[in-house]
């Protein structure tokens, strides 16, 4: 089965896609965050065949639900109903920054890279591969 994997943010929304079969996450798109990015992504999953989508769960080092975690619970309810597809959570830490050490690794820093797109659908294609990952064992 195919997955959709969104790494949730208040400015920009990353967005990855896995192969056929489920196995392996690539980094796809951003989506910029406001009232089309629902029905983009939604019209997105459909347009790819996802059979669901894995979304980025936010939570501080307590485990406890981060501030935005209220926005991303709005936004995985309406992705499920306007997509017609399951929708996971996948626990994630510093999957932005880890995305950032992939294009700059000698940086280390999210802000030093300047390709905010590269580094939203990377942090969205950590998410899903950690699901899917987690999946196969």
């Amino acid at each position: 089965m195919k997955y959709l994997g969104i790494d949730y943010g208040t400015k920009n929304i990353g967005v990855a896609v896995s192969d056929d079969n489920g196995s392996v996450a690539f980094p796809h798109s951003v989506v910029p965050a406001g009232r089309d990015a629902i029905s983009k992504i939604a019209a997105l999953a459909k347009e790819v065949g996802a059979g669901a989508v894995v979304m980025g769960e936010s939570r501080n080092f307590a485990g406890e639900k981060n501030e935005v975690m209220e926005d991303i619970e709005q936004f995985k309810n309406d992705i499920g109903e306007l997509a017609g597809v399951p929708v996971h959570y996948e626990r994630e830490f510093f999957t932005s920054a880890l995305a950032a050490r992939q294009f700059a690794p000698e940086e280390g820093s999210r802000k030093a890279n300047p390709s905010q797109d590269k580094l939203d659908a990377s942090a969205a294609a950590l998410i899903l591969q950690s699901y899917l990952d987690r999946l196969k064992k």
